[in-house]
């Protein structure tokens, strides 16, 4: 075996003259031992790393070798090979289900996955991670040294007693798995092993690759090792005496984000590009990214976010969440709202029916779309449990019936969501045989999708144009940026990594040699150090995080420790100071917009009453029309009890039988209208139990109403009129209801579930009364005959209902309202302001008050 030779670099401080030393000593070392370059094969940490280093051998001249990385060089000489089937295979989704049913064949998995499924779901991911760690290191080393580390790992993994043997018993099954599937399918590696270049040479940056440097020395084959990292006692050798690091303290997460965007922003300004955005903090680099959008400052995301958090992914989602039995309204509008086949017209008259509980017409544009909603979706939702890859072919029958397969296709992150599930193209056969042992539900077939979706990256295609990069620290390093900034650099997020597999301690990991804490924490310090080879380096962090104090990263410590004892001066950490601009003072006074030709041509009651009320609101809402949404799945309130009582009785009265059983017809009423609204039974069980209550006192009142002359006549109708008081402004409006009296005496009767001592407050003053005074107008009350016209609330939930409250002299006050109304209707019409009042109880409840800003008006 060849003596691997060594050569040091790290003299080279700066990024630009690291990679001219490399190709310096690399040619030097090739030359002398007359080898030819063209042969040899350069092989670095990272893939982003080999345009500066080609870069520096096209400076020096001549014959440059092959620079590559492990993954590239074994993409290009390893021939893929197709999993086998019951192997461990590295990729995350097929090993769930390939451990999931090789588990499930053991006495113990099988008792655990019917005693405990969600947790039997958390121990096969115990056990894959572990299982993926120890192929990785096997494969990592030399080829003939394999048996040896499997047989240290048998002996370093003891059976022990107590609690931890459930522990240790999931730990020797996955151990067993991976060293199985290593025997069965060798790793892509050994191919590199048997090959024979002109020479290996690694370059070690930022802490050894293990898979690289077991490729030196095999074969008799020249290995020179180049080592540009610091000494491994000392991390932050030379990295403390750079003057190129500026550090900003913020307070806030907000002000942190803030603070990032502009220096970004300022370096791109200085020329300082490319710029690297350094992604510690992944929540406040989400912030950054909208920040520079708004600025239109493209980047690329070298680090990708979860392919479950795409538009994509929500698509598809939706869709299996409103196939569900039972499927809550927001999640069958959620869904509905991607769906191709949605005509954009009858989906908002569909979620206007839906938000306002009410039925959809049938014939209708709103039904029909419904109809051919629930069609599509029925093969979903009444599909048995059944195999997953059935459950694939299925959910890919869905989506090439409507279209959306084509759509998602036509997408960046559409056709990745769907190579992820195996959706599209061949299906290897590794995965089909997994897919067929495991059986699942609707819901279970959901809960795999977004768990598949969360382990697979989507990495966005990049921006010729972009000079801003977001990478993470163990790939800042090594390349041309001329800023490199990096906010996080705390104790909580620049000292953090990623988690060890549950199985694994991390004393276990040191003696199998697979990656432990100290190693993490050695080549994140490496990382840091090597940062600072760039010509500008900005650290941030924050004072605190929500309540959290935070402090400098362990890391960052280390640095100035290392200053100090040289006699150098802290970095000054720079409190952050936003950058203050000068703005003229612009009161909020009380708005008083006019509408003119605006105006509709008809109003309500409720449309009338606001304007009364206060102009501004009747603004808001009919001008501008920007009434509330109703929560579609929000519990039910006392103005839904309203609702389904007014159609209960309204049902109740338009098909009662004379001389039938009226207690026993109002209760079916009531089974009807529930059924009809598809209101859930329990929610409205408090509301039924007063309901019962009313029941009995309303038909004893009815019988006495109807044994003094007084029928019901008609309910629940529309109505539209234009009187001439008025101009040609319309008056529409629904009626509860309409009973017919002895003599020709008509009565309007409007239903109501708030307190009658209310109502009675109302009518106190019937000038004051808006509601029933227009509808007797929209009745033709106000004129001539309207004496025979009488109207009244009728309170229906409150001990002793139902109570009668009289409006006195109706017939007048709907003359006056008329009046009235058509001199305020003139008004509006030349130009007359619609003033926000900002008075009286109104206000407390009022959903325009933000939109007039009743809050901040200046003072008088």
């Amino acid at each position: 075996m060849p003596t691997i030779e060594r050569i040091c670099i790290t003299p080279a401080w700066a990024t630009a003259t690291l990679w001219d030393e490399l190709a310096r000593h690399t040619l030097t070392w090739l030359s002398a031992r007359g080898l030819p370059a063209r042969d040899a094969v350069l092989l670095l940490p990272f893939a982003a790393l080999a345009e500066p280093a080609r870069a520096a051998f096209r400076r020096a001249g001549g014959w440059q070798p092959r620079v590559e990385t492990v993954l590239t060089l074994t993409a290009a000489w390893a021939p893929p090979v197709p999993t086998l089937a019951g192997n461990c295979s590295g990729d995350t989704v097929l090993d769930r289900l390939t451990a999931g049913a090789l588990l499930r064949k053991q006495p113990f998995g099988q008792a655990w996955s019917q005693r405990d499924p969600e947790g039997f779901e958390s121990v096969i991911d115990t056990v894959v991670q572990a299982a993926q760690a120890l192929r990785t290191a096997a494969a990592e080393g030399q080829p003939d040294c394999v048996d040896q580390f499997w047989q240290v790992a048998r002996a370093a993994i003891q059976t022990a007693p107590g609690p931890a043997a459930t522990e240790v018993l999931l730990l020797q099954w996955a151990l067993a798995w991976a060293a199985a599937s290593q025997a069965a399918q060798p790793s892509p590696l050994v191919s590199l092993h048997q090959a024979r270049p002109a020479a290996w040479i690694v370059l070690r940056l930022g802490g050894a690759d293990a898979a690289a440097e077991s490729l030196l020395g095999t074969n008799q084959v020249p290995a020179l090792l180049l080592d540009a990292d610091p000494p491994a006692d000392t991390p932050f050798a030379g990295a403390y005496t750079a003057t190129n690091v500026r550090r900003w303290l913020c307070e806030d997460f907000e002000e942190e984000a803030q603070a990032t965007t502009t220096v970004i922003l300022d370096a791109l300004q200085a020329g300082q590009a490319p710029v690297a955005l350094v992604a510690l903090d992944r929540e406040l680099v989400r912030r950054v990214r909208a920040l520079l959008a708004r600025q239109r400052v493209p980047l690329i995301d070298e680090t990708g976010w979860k392919l479950a958090t795409t538009a994509a992914a929500s698509k598809l989602m939706a869709l299996l969440r409103a196939a569900q039995p039972g499927a809550a309204a927001d999640a069958r509008l959620e869904w509905l709202k991607t769906w191709p086949s949605a005509e954009p017209r009858a989906l908002m008259a569909l979620e206007r029916m839906w938000r306002r509980r009410r039925p959809l017409p049938e014939g209708e544009a709103a039904h029909m779309l419904w109809t051919r909603a629930q069609a599509h979706l029925r093969p979903l939702g009444e599909a048995p449990p059944q195999a997953l890859s059935d459950w694939l072919r299925l959910l890919s029958q869905s989506l090439a019936a409507d279209g959306t397969l084509q759509d998602l296709n036509a997408d960046a992150a559409g056709a990745q969501v769907l190579a992820a599930l195996h959706l599209v193209g061949d299906v290897p056969d590794a995965w089909q045989q997994a897919a067929q042992g495991v059986w699942l539900t609707l819901s279970g077939f959901a809960d795999w999708v977004r768990s598949a979706l969360e382990e697979a990256p989507f990495l966005p295609l990049p921006d010729a144009e972009a000079q801003v990069v977001v990478t993470p620290l163990s790939r800042a390093f090594g390349r041309p940026f001329q800023h490199l900034v990096v906010p996080g650099a705390d104790h909580k997020h620049l000292g953090a990594s990623e988690s060890p597999p549950a199985l694994i301690s991390d004393t276990l990991a040191q003696a199998l040699g697979l990656d432990h804490a100290r190693a993490r924490r050695h080549r994140q310090r490496l990382a840091l150090a090597h940062v600072l080879r760039s010509p500008q380096v900005t650290l941030l962090r924050r004072h605190r995080d929500a309540e959290e104090p935070l402090s400098d990263s362990a890391s960052v410590q280390g640095l100035l420790l290392a200053r100090a004892q040289e006699g150098l001066p802290a970095w000054p950490l720079t409190p952050w100071r936003g950058r203050m601009q000068a703005v003229a003072v612009q009161p909020v006074h009380r708005p008083g917009p006019s509408a003119g030709e605006a105006l509709p041509g008809q109003v309500s009651a409720t449309h009338v009453e606001a304007l009364r009320a206060c102009p501004y609101r009747f603004f808001a809402r009919v001008i501008l029309r920007l009434d509330e949404a109703d929560e579609l799945d929000a519990g039910l309130a006392k103005r839904d009890y309203g609702t389904w009582l007014h159609a209960v009785l309204h049902h109740f009265h338009s098909q009662r039988r004379p001389g039938g059983d009226d207690a026993a017809q109002l209760v079916a009423a009531a089974d009807h209208v529930t059924q009809q609204l598809d209101m859930d039974a329990g929610e409205l069980l408090p509301f039924r139990a007063s309901f019962d209550r009313l029941l009995p006192d309303y038909l004893a009142w009815l019988h006495k109403r109807e044994a003094d002359g007084w029928f019901w006549a008609d309910g629940e109708t529309d109505h539209r009129l234009a009187p001439p008081e008025l101009g040609g402004l319309q008056l529409q409006g629904r009626l509860d209801r309409l009973d017919h009296g002895p003599d020709g005496q008509r009565e309007l009767l409007d239903y109501k579930s708030g307190s009658s001592i209310e109502l009675a407050r109302k009518v106190k003053q019937p000038l004051e009364d808006t509601q029933l005074a227009f509808y007797a107008a929209l009745l033709g009350g106000a004129g001539d005959g309207g004496e025979t016209l009488s109207a009244a609330y009728l309170a229906l939930d409150e001990k002793g209902a139902p109570k009668e409250v009289r409006h006195p002299q109706v017939h007048q006050t709907a003359q006056v309202l008329l009046q009235a109304l058509g001199d305020e209707w003139q008004r509006l019409r030349e130009g007359a302001a619609m003033p926000a009042l900002g008075e009286g109880s109104i206000c407390d409840t009022c959903e325009a008050r933000g939109l007039c800003r009743r809050d901040h008006w200046a003072s008088p």
